[in-house]
């Protein structure tokens, strides 16, 4: 059963992935920039991988380093798939921006209020411009 949730596209496109909805996190000294595993060793996902996830959270949080992690992380495909965000964050969206523009990366961006609880971790999430479709059962296979 897929079940679908309004969203505001921040940078549009198309996606798939598990869902890894996590609390707020630093991309600068959080996450691996090689693996896109979380490395901070006091936050909640420790050993969380991102790669090719849909990750779901809040909100990031700085400091402005962290979208240059972010662009490195998506230009070396270790990277989420998508960004699903409770609120906007300028710098999650700078990473975004510069990794599409210097290297062609694409990593869309959505912005929906309450993704957190709407959104189960684990869950498989298809996002098609606007659209985020979420599946309930977490997929074997992908979406």
């Amino acid at each position: 059963m897929a079940e679908q949730v309004e969203a505001r596209a921040v940078f549009p496109g198309a996606a798939e992935g598990r869902a890894v909805v996590i609390e707020p996190l630093s991309f600068w000294g959080g996450v691996d920039p090689g693996t896109g595993v979380v490395v901070d060793p006091h936050h909640p996902g420790f050993g969380t991988a991102l790669a090719g996830c849909v990750v779901v959270m809040a909100h990031g949080v700085g400091s402005s380093s962290s979208s240059s992690v972010l662009a490195e992380l998506l230009r070396s495909g270790s990277g989420p798939a998508a960004i699903v965000l409770e609120e906007p964050d300028a710098i999650i969206f700078i990473g975004v921006a510069v990794a599409a523009e210097l290297y062609g990366a694409a990593c869309p961006v959505l912005i929906v209020p309450g993704a957190t609880r709407a959104i189960r971790h684990g869950a498989g999430v298809a996002i098609d411009g606007a659209r985020v479709r979420v599946v309930k059962e977490p997929p074997r296979d992908g979406v």
